[in-house]
């Protein structure tokens, strides 16, 4: 399974954020993370503002300001995150343009299915803590010190 761009970002951004420090230069803006990881702005702002309507993140404008990880955003399970950015979507689409034939008595359907939940539910028992935990936190924190 491949996970999506906006998936994939939201990992990296609450990883980064689980490693920063209390400090002003610990607290990238939107901007920041957007350049930091190559990606258009838009698209760092959809993803921050999703983590921030799931109470993951804080933004705070103004001097000063950026992104924080929350208490909730640590602890959050990974498999929740995934799950919310994926959706609960099929992983492949039976009913597209050109529907097929064998989607009303198909058995791959269900199976697609049942392994996808299994895949996120190998992710729930680990949280944003646990995938920052050394040795990949301090190695984290000194790629984004050089970003």
């Amino acid at each position: 399974m491949r996970l999506l761009r906006s998936t994939d970002l939201a990992l990296r951004v609450l990883m980064r954020l689980a490693v920063a420090g209390a400090t002003p230069e610990a607290t990238p803006t939107t901007r920041d993370v957007a350049a930091a990881m190559e990606v258009p702005y838009t698209h760092a702002a959809k993803v921050v503002a999703e983590l921030q309507h799931m109470g993951l993140l804080e933004a705070r404008r103004g001097r000063g300001g950026g992104l924080a990880l929350t208490d909730r955003g640590r602890a959050a399970s990974v498999g929740t995150v995934v799950r919310s950015f994926e959706g609960d979507g099929d992983v492949v689409d039976c009913e597209g343009a050109t529907p097929c034939p064998l989607a009303s008595a198909c058995r791959l359907r269900g199976a697609l299915r049942q392994a996808q939940e299994a895949f996120f539910a190998s992710l729930d028992p680990i949280t944003v803590a646990d995938i920052v935990a050394e040795p990949t936190g301090p190695l984290l924190l000194g790629i984004s010190r050089l970003a």
